[in-house]
């Protein structure tokens, strides 16, 4: 088996990538310095229950609203963040009590709440969510679904300290 000689272009085309990223501090882990905070969403608040409780699931389930909640300008996960989530689904109207609850987020800041299948209203099918705690600023989100059959909806968020 003959040795592989690598070219003089490819040892100035990776000498030069690597210094080219090593400067850009590339070789270190990434980190998420600057993340912006998730602004609210236009329409988010609609139907808003204050302090709706902590549940296990809303309704029968079969549909898994999930996400993530991280801090502005350094990304860390939040763990313990209280996110509220209604919605109006196969089971009720989205300013119905019992279409409403709230999770709590992970140690990685992960949150993850099973309900009914959303379906659409007003045409389109969404989903409402709510950071409201106090220790960073209130966010409202509306996200729309791709498809009124999607059996998952994935949001996350970025809080702002107060």
């Amino acid at each position: 088996m003959s040795p592989i000689r690598p070219t003089r272009r490819a040892l100035v085309a990776g000498a030069t990538a690597f210094v080219a990223t090593g400067a850009a501090g590339l070789y270190l882990p990434a980190r998420a310095e600057g993340l912006a905070p998730t602004p609210t969403m236009r329409g988010g608040a609609n139907n808003y229950l204050p302090g709706a409780p902590i549940v296990d699931r809303i309704g029968g389930g079969g549909f898994w609203m999930t996400g993530t909640v991280r801090r502005a300008g350094d990304g860390a996960p939040l763990a313990g963040q209280r996110i509220q989530i209604w919605a109006h689904t196969t089971e009720g109207h989205e300013r119905d009590p019992h279409s409403h609850g709230a999770t709590l987020t992970d140690a990685n800041g992960v949150f993850r709440l099973e309900m009914p299948q959303i379906v659409p209203a007003f045409g389109q099918p969404h989903g409402h969510l709510a950071y409201d705690s106090g220790e960073y600023e209130t966010v409202f989100l509306r996200p729309v679904m791709a498809s009124p059959s999607d059996t998952t909806l994935n949001v996350d968020f970025v809080l702002q300290p107060v």
